[in-house]
């Protein structure tokens, strides 16, 4: 069946770009994800967070060179993300650009965007503008999916994210969801599903019935006292009919 994405204008993608002697050290210290195994053969998800821990952005990580990191993710997040980076290098022998518009990103189809089908199927999440520092990086999944180093250093959000591992109290998480009838979805709405849970689309795709399948982070038991709650904390919004969908991994319990 066919298959379109919900439109965003943050679908473009974007890329910034770290180069410098230091520039493993140095995004070593800012992103969730232990950039030494980094190897220019495969990418690497890295989470970049506030000090509360919630996601501002998730990277896909390409080692160009030892001292030549790309960081692929939305176009429209590139700006912001390279100049809060470029806040934090100091003294460190790092440079970073925001390079989207560069020949690099181009220049191989090792950085285009993964289409959003293959990313709903997969349980991957995406972070926009519209969801920037909405979510605390478990509720994305991050920790499942290979984007989170718990024996790494010390990095912007670790404690809080750490802390949410260490002591199991992650009770809301994205799970995956199809629509049974035509609805209308955005990056960042609200819903309420029938059971009462609450939730917030994380990435959504439109089939040709006009049916949506999303990736929406939602309280992981029914009836719990967290079913009047949406992931951010909103009022209870729109109700959905949806039936859950399988995740290709299995969540936390």
């Amino acid at each position: 069946m066919l298959k379109q994405p919900v439109e965003t204008p943050s679908a473009a993608p974007g890329a910034v770009r770290v180069q410098g002697p230091d520039a493993v050290r140095f995004l070593q210290g800012q992103v969730s994800n232990d950039i030494e195994r980094l190897h220019r053969s495969e990418p690497l998800y890295a989470g970049l967070h506030n000090p509360h821990g919630r996601v501002i952005a998730l990277l896909r990580l390409f080692a160009l060179a030892p001292d030549d990191v790309i960081g692929v993710l939305p176009r429209d997040l590139a700006a912001p993300v390279a100049a809060r980076l470029a806040k934090y290098v100091l003294r460190a022998k790092a440079k970073v650009t925001d390079a989207s518009s560069d020949s690099v990103l181009t220049s191989s189809s090792a950085f285009a965007e993964v289409p959003v089908a293959e990313r709903i199927a997969d349980g991957v999440p995406q972070v926009y503008a519209a969801t920037s520092e909405q979510f605390v990086a478990q509720m994305l999944n991050l920790d499942v999916i290979g984007a989170i180093s718990f024996t790494k250093g010390c990095y912007t959000g670790q404690e809080v994210i750490a802390r949410a591992h260490y002591r199991g109290r992650v009770k809301r998480r994205m799970q995956r969801f199809r629509t049974t009838g035509p609805t209308q979805l955005a990056i960042g709405g609200t819903g309420t599903l029938r059971d009462g849970r609450n939730f917030r689309v994380v990435d959504a795709v439109m089939l040709d019935d006009g049916r949506a399948e999303f990736l929406a982070v939602a309280p992981l038991a029914h009836g719990s006292d967290e079913a009047t709650e949406d992931a951010a904390g909103a009022p209870t919004s729109t109700l959905i009919e949806a039936e859950q969908l399988t995740l290709p991994y299995e969540l936390p319990a």
